[in-house]
C-alpha cells in the first residue's frame, strides 16, 4: 500500500515539475536595440544561472513595448525614451523607473556623403544639410525610442518633419533598427541608429558613421516593473529580482563586459543620480 502511494506521488511530482519549472519565467518587453545588439544574448544566461529565472523577450519599439506593458502583457519594460517612461509610471502603469545604462545615437550615411556632413559633430546642422540637398533619409517611423529621438532632433534643427519639412527624400518604413539599416544600405541613404545595433550590424554595404559625439545624441535606458495593482498576474517578485540584478554590481559588470570587436556597446550607470 505504501509502495503504491509513493509510486503515485512520484508520478504526480513528475507531471508537476515541468509545469513548475515553466512558471519560473518573466516576460520583458524591450526595445529592439537590446535584442538586436546581442546584449540580451550575453546577459540573460548569466541572470538565469544565478536565479533560475528564464526571461522571455518581446522585442519591439519603445512605444509598442510600453503599450505591451499597459495591457499587462509583460512583467517588465526595458526601453529608452525617458519622457515616455516617466509618463508610464505617472499614469500608474509602472511601479518605479530605474536607470540601467546608456550609449549614444549616431548618424549613419553612405561613404559618398551626398549631403556633405561626414565628420561633423553638430547633428542639427547635418539634418538641415540632408533636408536642403534632399538626400535620402530612412526613418524607422515606428514610435520607438530611436524614432522619438529622431523627431526630437529634427525639431532641434528647426525642421517640421511631420509637415512642410518632409519630402519624397524622407522615407518612413514603420520597422525596427535592423530593417532601417538594411533599407539605408540599399538606398545609400542616411539613418539615425543606436551605436549598439550598428556595431552588431553585418550588412553595412557602403554605409559608415558620418556624425557622432553631439551631446544631444546621448541615449539612456531605463527599466520598469509593470504595476501589479493594474494587472494582478504580473510576476512582481521575479520581475523585481531581474531589475535588482540589472542594477547590481554583477548586472552592471555583465553589461559593461559585452563587447563586439573589442568595443563596448553599453555603459552601465545605475548609480548615477538622475540618470
Amino acid at each position: 500500500m505504501n509502495r503504491r502511494f509513493l509510486a503515485g506521488l512520484v508520478a504526480l511530482l513528475a507531471l508537476a515539475t515541468p509545469a513548475l519549472a515553466q512558471e519560473k519565467s518573466i516576460v520583458v518587453a524591450s526595445t529592439t536595440s537590446t535584442q538586436d545588439s546581442g546584449l540580451f544574448g550575453h546577459i540573460l544566461p548569466l541572470f538565469k544561472a544565478k536565479t533560475g529565472i528564464d526571461v522571455k523577450v518581446i522585442s519591439q519599439g519603445t512605444g509598442q513595448a510600453l503599450d505591451t506593458g499597459r495591457r499587462g502583457d509583460a512583467d517588465i519594460v526595458f526601453v529608452h525614451a525617458r519622457p515616455q517612461e516617466e509618463k508610464f509610471v505617472a499614469d500608474g502603469f509602472g511601479v518605479k523607473r530605474f536607470a540601467v545604462m546608456y550609449n549614444d545615437f549616431i548618424l549613419i550615411g553612405p561613404n559618398s556623403d551626398p549631403a556633405g556632413v561626414k565628420g561633423g559633430k553638430d547633428i542639427a546642422s547635418a539634418l538641415t544639410a540632408i533636408r536642403d540637398k534632399a538626400a535620402p533619409f530612412v526613418s524607422r517611423g515606428d514610435r520607438s525610442g530611436t524614432h522619438s529621438a529622431e523627431l526630437r532632433l529634427w525639431k532641434a534643427a528647426g525642421i517640421d518633419i511631420a509637415g512642410a519639412g518632409k519630402g519624397p527624400w524622407y522615407r518612413e518604413i514603420g520597422q525596427g533598427m535592423g530593417a532601417a539599416l538594411n533599407t539605408a544600405s540599399a538606398m545609400n541613404g542616411y539613418v539615425l541608429a543606436d551605436r549598439g545595433t550598428w556595431l552588431s550590424f553585418k550588412n553595412r554595404g557602403d554605409l559608415g558613421i558620418v556624425v557622432e559625439g553631439d551631446k544631444r545624441l546621448f541615449n539612456q535606458y531605463g527599466v520598469i516593473l509593470v504595476n501589479p495593482d493594474k494587472h494582478a498576474h504580473v510576476k512582481k517578485e521575479m520581475g523585481q529580482a531581474f531589475i535588482d540584478w540589472l542594477i547590481s554590481p554583477a548586472g552592471q559588470k555583465a553589461i559593461a563586459d559585452y563587447k563586439i570587436g573589442g568595443q563596448q556597446l553599453f555603459f552601465p550607470n545605475a548609480d548615477v543620480p538622475g540618470a
